[in-house]
C-alpha cells in the first residue's frame, strides 16, 4: 500500500497510552503540527552520511544519553554535564582509534518508555504503569497516571530550549579542543579515572600546539572548535512522530523532524504493525533494537521493509542482547546479514538485557555485565570480520548511584539508595560511562594495531 505519514494508524500498535478527551487529544496534534520542526532534513541526511563512514568501519558511533528525559530534572547544568561527558568519551574514542566519533545524543525527545506491563502495582494499588513524562506523571496516584495530550507539548517545548543549548554549546567554544581540560567534571577529577583523563588530555594539548605550530589551528580547521551532536530518541507515540513528519522543500520525501535519529524498540518492532509502518516511510537514518527473540528470517525481512534499496547508512541495528544470550543469539544473525549483503550499522546495547533486581528492591545493572556484553560483542565481529560499528548507552553525567559495580567507583547494593535518581532504568554515572570509553578504546587500539 502507499505510505502516507498517517497511515500507520490503519495498523495494529502496541505500547500506546489511552487517551480519555480524544477532542483535546486532536487539538494538540494539530498545534504540533503547525509548530516549527526541530531539526531540519539536511542535518538528517549529514548524519546519514556519517554512518555510511560507521558502517565501513571508517569511524565509531558514540550514542547515549538518558534512559527518560524528566521535565522535572530539565536545567542547563544538566544538559552541560551530559555533552560534556558524551565529549570526553568522544575524546579517549578519537584517540584511542584514530577514527572520527559520531556523537548522536538521546537527548531532546527522549521522554517515552515502553512498559513491560500496562499496570503496576504497590500495597495492593494497581494503576495504569507510568510511560514517561510526556504522556503521565511518575507519582503514584490515580491523577497523575491519567495520560494528559498537554505533555506532548511540554515535551517539544523541552526538547526546542534543549537544542537550542546544545547547538550553542557544539558551536560557542566549549568544544573546543583547546579546553579538553574543562570538559573534566568536578566529581571526577581526583579519582583515578579522572586523573588518566588528564593525562590524555596532556597528549592532546600537546598534539594541539605542534599543529598550531605547523600552522594549523582553528582558524584553518574549525572541526577544532565546533563539533556536531545529533539527537535521537524512541520513536514510540506515533501521534508525535506524525505532527512533525514533513515534506523536504528540496528533495520531496518525508523526514521526520522531530530528531535526527529514530529507532524502533524491541517490543515494537512487529513487521505487520504500526511502527514498522511508519518507519519505512520516513528518510531519516533509524535504528532498530534486535533482541535475543529476534530470529534471522525475520531480520531479513525488516532489513528489506525498512531499507529496501539497501542504503549505506539508512538502518542501525542495535544489538541488545545480555551478556549472557549475546554468544548465542547473535553470531548466527551476523552471519546472514553477511551472507545477505545487507548494508546496515550494527552498534552494541549492553543496558537492556543486563537489568536485574537488587536485593533491596531497586533495579539495576552491573557494571561487570555491561563490560562483558561489550566485549563480546566486538569479539564477535572481530571473528566474522565485520565491522562493530559504535555503542548506544544510557548514562548520565550527574554522579548518581543506579548501576553496581566498575574499577572507578565500587557502588553496591547498599549504595543504590544514596542517589538513585532514574525516571525509569538505571544509568551509568559520569565515572563509569568513561570507564567503558577508556576500556572500548582499548579494543579499537588493539584492532588498528593489529
Amino acid at each position: 500500500m502507499s505510505w502516507t505519514p498517517k497511515s500507520w494508524r490503519e495498523f495494529p500498535i502496541k505500547q500506546q497510552p489511552k487517551y480519555q478527551d480524544e477532542k483535546l487529544l486532536k487539538s494538540v496534534e494539530e498545534k504540533l503540527a503547525s509548530y516549527p520542526p526541530l531539526i531540519f532534513a539536511g542535518e538528517a541526511r549529514n548524519l546519514k552520511e556519517d554512518l555510511a563512514k560507521v558502517g565501513r568501519g571508517e569511524a565509531f558511533l558514540l550514542q547515549g544519553g538518558d534512559c527518560a528525559e524528566s521535565f522535572n530534572a530539565f536545567d542547563a547544568t544538566n544538559i552541560k554535564n551530559i555533552f560534556r561527558l558524551i565529549l570526553q568519551m568522544s575524546v579517549v574514542l578519537t584517540f584511542s582509534s584514530s577514527k572520527p566519533v559520531i556523537k548522536v545524543g538521546r537527548i531532546a525527545g527522549q521522554f517515552a518508555k515502553p512498559r513491560s506491563s500496562d499496570f503496576e502495582s504497590k500495597d495492593g494499588v494497581e494503576l495504569p504503569s507510568y510511560r514517561g513524562d510526556i504522556v503521565n506523571a511518575i507519582e503514584f496516584n490515580e491523577n497523575s497516571r491519567v495520560p494528559d495530550p498537554n505533555k506532548l507539548i511540554q515535551a517539544y517545548n523541552q526538547s526546542s530550549a534543549t537544542l537550542n543549548l546544545l547547538r550553542a554549546f557544539a558551536r560557542g567554544g566549549l568544544a573546543d579542543l583547546n579546553e579538553v581540560h574543562r570538559w573534566n567534571l568536578d566529581f571526577i577529577k581526583d579519582n583515578p579515572l579522572g586523573i588518566k583523563y588528564e593525562l590524555l588530555s596532556d597528549e592532546i594539548d600537546k598534539a594541539m600546539k605542534f599543529m598550531k605550530a605547523c600552522g594549523v589551528d582553528s582558524s584553518t580547521a574549525p572541526q577544532l572548535e565546533h563539533t556536531t551532536l545529533y539527537t535521537s530518541h524512541e520513536a514510540l507515540l506515533l501521534n508525535y512522530e506524525e505532527a512533525f513528519t514533513r515534506k523536504d522543500s528540496i528533495t520531496g520525501e518525508w523526514y521526520d523532524c522531530s530528531a535526527h535519529m529514530l529507532w524502533i524498540g524491541d517490543r515494537t518492532r512487529d513487521l505487520n504493525e504500526a511502527h514498522i509502518e511508519y518507519f519505512r516511510g520516513i528518510k531519516n537514518p533509524i535504528g532498530c533494537k534486535v533482541g535475543p527473540t529476534m530470529n534471522e528470517d525475520e531480520l531479513i525481512q525488516l532489513i528489506d521493509v525498512l531499507n529496501p534499496d539497501n542504503e549505506e547508512g539508512r538502518l542501525n541495528l542495535i544489538v541488545r542482547m545480555g551478556a549472557t544470550k549475546i554468544e548465542e543469539f547473535f553470531p548466527s544473525l551476523l552471519k546472514r546479514v553477511k551472507a545477505e549483503g545487507k548494508n546496515v550499522v550494527w552498534s552494541c546495547d549492553p543496558m537492556h538485557g543486563n537489568v536485574e533486581k537488587a536485593s533491596n528492591g531497586y533495579k539495576t545493572r552491573d557494571f561487570k555485565n555491561i563490560l562483558k556484553e561489550v566485549e563480546l560483542f566486538f569479539e564477535i565481529h572481530q571473528r566474522e570480520g565485520t565491522v562493530a560499528g559504535g555503542i548506544h548507552l544510557e548514562m548520565t553525567g550527574e554522579d548518581v548511584t543506579e548501576c553496581t559495580g566498575s574499577q572507578s567507583c565500587s557502588i553496591t547494593e547498599n549504595d543504590l539508595s544514596s542517589r538513585y535518581h532514574t525516571q525509569c532504568d538505571p544509568r551509568l554515572n559520569a565515572n563509569q560511562a568513561l570507564e567503558l570509553a577508556f576500556s572500548v578504546g582499548k579494543t579499537l587500539k588493539e584492532y588498528r594495531n593489529s
